[in-house]
């Protein structure tokens, strides 16, 4: 429910309010009306809200917003409405209109939480009126959730003004949801049989509770009919959810994989710090959002334009400088460069601690990235995962250009294959390793700054992954791109759909014993290095 705090929103809708009733005068509120809402029994205050709601006048709406913000006071016969925007001891007597001196014995009115959710349901009930085609839809929507018979002159009313199909076919299923209970059996099976449409969990325990309620045996049969038909909807959603989730995580680990494709498929070097340099990418972005927050405000939305090349070369410096004065005196010895990596990792994790705290901190998304797409009742596609996967696929296409059409990946893929013969062809086979380290450092950099989109980011963001994409890595093969791309969306995937049936631990064992025994039959992974080695 959208709650209205600023007085010049509230006369914007008070102008639509009057325009929609001038056809129709109503009645204006009277003091003893409003005295009715603000003192006596809970019961007797909610009867008198339901009075005036039914009215439709537009001083009501003013005066039940002003209740909702707790900005109504009572001093003697007098109530009066009181508002920071009227000035200091000033305040509005709803009545006339008039600004005057607020008495000093002035009170606050106090309402308890039952009849505070009456009047959030009565000002949705106003709403419905409103000129802005998403506040009714939000109105509706909300008197869907919580039908109320007493309501029904406003939604008739509606129904009668409504242009909008869409927005008319919600207010059907509200004027269904409200007659839900009405006494006549024909009427409560009619409902039934129309909120089948509004596959909502709302609408579920609606249908649930009347169920248990229900003495037609004609009603009972539509009520279940109609439950089945939501649940059958709402568990394709979850089905579908599911799969976006496994998606999305699947491209997370691509991400984080394919810099692992370079620095220990193709090059062999096994980099415990490898979720370090990631992690240094999703700092690049925090410290890029702070700058643009600071000095660029105005184009607080465009930072991710800068942070993306940023959290790339951030992180490709610090794997050359890695590569150049510790790695290189490493090659052909796994567990020394194991054992130097992930001392490097601890490092590096310190020094962030040192320098932005242990504590986390927060990256926003910019307001283009925020929110989602609806396609079902329970199930939002958010934009912050839709980029995210397209970005992954964006920086795969552009990793397999490199490697596949560039100098540089020809002479990735022939040290790789062959480094002796490749030295002996001209190569500068130390800058290669240096060029293909920094690559593979970079792209972790990017799989950081699409991370801290997702999440807040911290000194152990790697350590979350990193044993995830060596799972991928080997599980795809090797030094081989498309088998990276199979395991992660793969693992993606069956992680979330098993995590759905037996939680998220039990689901990480199973995926890690599907591994173990995949490798005993298949050592090379998924797809097998192709050419010859320097072995063969």
């Amino acid at each position: 429910m959208i709650r209205f705090r600023t007085w010049p929103v509230i006369f914007i809708l008070v102008s639509s309010l009057a325009m929609t009733f001038m056809a129709s005068p109503a009645k204006a509120m009277s003091l003893a009306e409003m005295k009715g809402l603000v003192d006596g029994e809970t019961d007797q205050r909610i009867e008198t809200l339901n009075k005036v709601v039914a009215q439709g006048d537009e001083n009501t709406l003013v005066f039940l917003q002003a209740l909702a913000d707790d900005a109504v006071k009572v001093a003697g016969d007098k109530i009066w409405i009181v508002r920071d925007s009227f000035g200091a001891g000033k305040a509005l007597d709803p009545l006339t209109g008039q600004k005057q001196d607020l008495p000093a014995d002035a009170q606050d009115v106090v309402s308890n939480n039952r009849f505070r959710g009456e009047i959030e349901t009565a000002l949705a009930a106003l709403k419905l009126f409103s000129a802005d085609t998403a506040m009714r839809q939000q109105a509706i929507k909300a008197l869907l959730k919580e039908p109320d018979a007493s309501k029904l002159p406003m939604l008739n009313k509606a129904l009668a003004q409504e242009q909008d199909a869409s927005l008319k076919n919600l207010l059907q299923l509200a004027k269904a949801a409200a007659q839900l209970g009405d006494t006549d059996a024909a009427v409560r099976l009619t409902s039934a049989q129309r909120l089948a449409e509004s596959q909502t969990p709302d609408t579920q325990l609606l249908l649930n509770q009347r169920l248990a309620e229900e003495t037609d045996a004609q009603v009972k049969a539509q009520l279940r009919k109609s439950l089945t038909a939501i649940e059958g909807a709402l568990k394709n959603g979850e089905r579908l959810g599911a799969l976006f989730t496994g998606a999305s995580l699947g491209s997370i680990l691509l991400l984080v994989a394919l810099g692992l494709a370079i620095t220990y498929g193709l090059m062999g070097v096994i980099n415990m710090a490898h979720g370090e340099l990631m992690m240094i990418g999703a700092y690049a972005t925090y410290v890029v959002q702070v700058l643009f927050r600071q000095y660029l405000p105005g184009y607080f939305d465009a930072y991710l334009l800068l942070a993306v090349p940023l959290s790339f070369l951030a992180s490709a410096l610090v794997g050359a400088f890695l590569e150049r004065t510790v790695l290189r005196h490493l090659y052909g010895r796994p567990l020394e460069s194991l054992l130097a990596t992930w001392g490097i990792s601890l490092i590096l994790m310190q020094a962030v601690r040192s320098l932005f705290g242990a504590q986390n901190v927060g990256v926003e998304n910019p307001a283009w990235m925020s929110g989602g797409i609806q396609v079902l009742s329970n199930l939002t596609l958010p934009y912050n995962r839709l980029v995210i996967i397209a970005f992954a696929a964006a920086v795969l296409l552009a990793m397999s250009l490199v490697i596949g059409k560039t100098r540089l990946g020809l002479f990735v893929r022939g040290v790789t294959q062959n480094r002796p013969m490749a030295s002996c062809m001209g190569v500068n086979t130390a800058r290669i390793d240096t060029y293909a380290f920094a690559l593979g450092s970079g792209i972790a950099g990017l799989a950081g700054c699409a991370l801290s989109q997702v999440g807040n980011v911290g000194p152990d963001l790697g350590q979350n992954y990193i044993v995830d994409a060596f799972m991928v890595v080997v599980l795809g093969g090797v030094g081989q791109l498309a088998g990276t791309v199979y395991a992660a969306l793969g693992l993606g995937l069956v992680n979330k759909l098993l995590e759905g049936v037996t939680g998220a631990v039990l689901a990480k064992i199973c995926v890690l014993v599907f591994i173990i025994i995949f490798i005993q039959k298949r050592p090379q992974g998924i797809f097998a290095m192709k050419g010859r080695s320097a072995e063969a």
